[in-house]
């Protein structure tokens, strides 16, 4: 059997394949499943060639070669991997620090790796789902409060479209420099919090009172990315508190107000 193994033995149209073996040297042609393909180099123990762009879309073929004399090798398996798609994402936005996204999609089983834009790709193992992969994705400071991310996927099948899922990065919302007008008052007095940073995509606004007491899901009427509209929450006891505001790239530090 002069065909021994395939290096590798599987891929996807345009993947370079070795056929190794014996008497080879006189291999003028190589079957790939239905197809009959040129070799790009022929020696005694090494044929090589470009799996064809008319190999089927995913699945096992059978790889043996012609020989000058008329004669066909032994035939050995190559499998053909479908190049992978990416439908959807888990998370439409990530905090700088990043963090798990489940990637939806087909042609995942093969292993590979999850491309966050530019970012150091994250791989993972073979033999899960076909349709989904979760994976810690990697930090991503943007350079002004968010940014958007390509998000493909990369297996022996090939690459995925990009631009069909994109995933958001946010910096944390700061009020370190920011003014409340007023910033005191008895409770349930309405107040303006303005020259904050990053008040985007806002899910969340708390109020601690003095007591420790935490007013989560305040409601808030946001002006633009650097104030918003909220209210002291009628039950806040009297003495210091404090707002913070979240947003997907997290949770704020402080901004006093004091209720009289």
């Amino acid at each position: 059997m002069p065909i021994t193994s395939l290096t590798p033995s599987q891929g996807a149209v345009g993947t370079s394949v070795s056929i190794n073996g014996t008497a080879l040297g006189t291999t003028v042609s190589v079957n790939f499943g239905g197809a009959v393909v040129s070799p790009a180099t022929v020696s005694n123990t090494l044929v090589t060639f470009v799996v064809p762009s008319t190999a089927p879309c995913s699945g096992q073929v059978s790889v043996s070669t012609n020989l000058s004399n008329g004669t066909r090798t032994n035939a050995v398996p190559f499998f053909v991997i479908a190049r992978p798609t990416t439908t959807g994402l888990s998370e439409t936005c990530l905090p700088a620090a990043g963090g798990a996204l489940t990637v939806f999609g087909t042609g995942f089983a093969a292993g590979g790796t999850v491309n966050v834009g530019a970012l150091t790709p994250v791989a993972f193992a073979a033999g899960g789902s076909n349709t989904s992969v979760t994976v810690t994705a990697p930090a991503h400071a943007p350079a002004g409060c968010f940014d958007s991310q390509g998000v493909t996927v990369t297996t022996a099948g090939g690459t995925g479209t990009a631009g069909t899922t994109l995933v958001d990065y946010y910096n944390a919302p700061s009020l370190t420099a920011a003014t409340l007008a007023p910033a005191t008052g008895p409770a349930g007095t309405e107040t303006t919090i303005s020259d904050a940073t990053c008040l985007i995509g806002v899910t969340d606004v708390t109020f601690t009172d003095s007591a420790a007491t935490v007013f989560a899901g305040l409601l808030f009427t946001p002006i633009d990315d650097t104030s918003l509209v909220t209210a002291v929450p009628a039950a806040a006891a009297a003495g210091a508190g404090a707002f913070t505001v979240t947003t997907c790239g997290g949770t704020s530090g402080p901004a006093a107000f004091t209720v009289t």
